[in-house]
């Protein structure tokens, strides 16, 4: 019985990924270190670069994005939480900034030894479909 369990919860988990990450890219942020708060991003309009910094005993979930110097930009970032494999993820912060051009979001400080992603959803403010979403790996 507890075998036919994993297996659906497997199936369920694969079901979710299969569904979920076609509108979620998953990324890591090459050359971030934490630590210093240093990341490298790729210039590439209307595409969010998301990473997390530690501060204290916490984090904080970043997220910035360059456009035209005419556009209207919203970036949003959140840091989500699991508590436990397979249940939802729920948003323990959030930040959003609107910008003409480039804009940069910073969340409030998340405590937890849960595991943890950072997201954040980017592009011209007044067209919500070409608005792009990436996270990190959990972590």
């Amino acid at each position: 019985m507890r075998a036919r369990i994993v297996a659906l919860m497997a199936a369920a988990a694969g079901i979710t990924a299969a569904t979920a990450l076609p509108a979620t890219a998953v990324t890591t942020a090459a050359g971030s270190t934490p630590e210093t708060g240093t990341v490298a991003c790729t210039t590439v309009l209307n595409q969010p670069c998301v990473w997390h910094e530690t501060d204290g005993a916490g984090i904080v979930g970043v997220a910035q994005v360059s456009a035209s110097p005419s556009q209207l930009t919203v970036v949003k970032v959140e840091v989500r939480t699991q508590h436990a494999w397979g249940s939802p993820w729920v948003t323990a912060a959030s930040a959003t900034t609107y910008a003409q051009g480039f804009a940069k979001a910073v969340t409030p400080r998340v405590v937890t030894e849960d595991l943890r992603i950072v997201c954040a959803t980017a592009g011209p403010a007044q067209d919500v479909a070409q608005q792009v979403t990436t996270c990190t790996s959990p972590f």
